[in-house]
């Protein structure tokens, strides 16, 4: 069945000089218009395409990708804004995502940007995306598990941290005390469940526990001394905020990870700084 708001493999039916028709299983077709049609399209070929209604309240097809797809998070500039509601920036060339004004907890102003639910309108089956995340974001019923990596999305600034969306499904706080380079409103991380709480909050850390951490550090300290050109300016007796500044990470696994490489004969230091050990042949 075709759905506005998500992605479709379809067969090309017919072709016609608007563009190609595409089709599902069941017979459904819908215009692909000919600005993502190439002179090579035959009838018979397969095509993944978003699908959406264009302003004529129409389903088309589009090879473009937009910034979220319905059941997503997304961070997105308002563009426009009428007495109805805010039009986003979605992705789309010839569509801009619809905000309706019952979806604004807050009022939305061009130029700025926020986070936002993308959904599909059960009466209308219309995109549209709304700030009002706690209707669609919950931990009721948690399906994520300790020390999963999870995709998560900085969704506010609270007294202790960040609160993020964990999978488009979630709410979880990622701390100060945890995070060691900047992160912002709206930035798309990989993070790990830390911690499920009785009460069913989710702690998320940016980086991975146990020794699975050192081994992640390891390889991105390793790639830093390999991009500053072999030679890091830092040592076991550098500075915390230096550490953070210079790899992102903590001094304690910033010194286990340098402890993981000089073992491995990977590194060594010398002057205050970490070299590599340049690999024979």
């Amino acid at each position: 069945m075709l759905q506005a708001g998500s992605y479709h493999t379809l067969t090309v039916n017919r072709i016609s000089d608007y563009g190609l028709y595409l089709a599902d299983e069941e017979g459904n077709e819908v215009l692909l218009p000919n600005r993502y049609v190439s002179l090579a399209d035959r009838i018979g070929d397969t095509k993944e395409v978003f699908v959406y209604h264009d302003t004529e309240n129409r389903l088309t097809a589009t090879t473009e990708r937009p910034y979220a797809a319905a059941g997503e998070t997304a961070f997105l500039e308002v563009v426009d804004k009428n007495l109805h509601g805010a039009f986003l920036a979605w992705g789309i060339t010839a569509k801009d995502l619809f905000v309706p004004n019952s979806n604004q907890s807050f009022r939305m102003e061009p130029g700025k940007r926020y986070v936002v639910f993308v959904y599909r309108d059960n009466l209308s089956g219309r995109v549209v995306a709304t700030t009002k995340l706690n209707g669609f974001i919950s931990n009721e019923s948690v399906s994520v598990r300790p020390r999963q990596r999870v995709d998560i999305l900085v969704a506010r600034r609270i007294p202790v941290g960040y609160r993020v969306v964990i999978e488009n499904r979630h709410w979880g706080v990622l701390y100060d005390n945890q995070l060691f380079r900047p992160i912002h409103i709206g930035d798309r991380l990989e993070g790990y469940v830390n911690r499920i709480t009785e009460e069913g909050r989710i702690d998320i850390s940016l980086q991975r526990q146990g020794f699975d951490e050192v081994k992640d550090a390891a390889r991105r300290l390793a790639l830093l001394i390999d991009e500053a050109g072999g030679t890091l300016p830092l040592h076991d007796k550098s500075s915390p905020e230096k550490v953070a500044t210079v790899t992102g990470m903590s001094k304690k696994v910033f010194k286990r990870a340098l402890g993981h490489l000089l073992s491995h004969g990977a590194v060594y230091t010398e002057d205050g700084t970490i070299k590599a050990i340049k690999k024979k042949g």
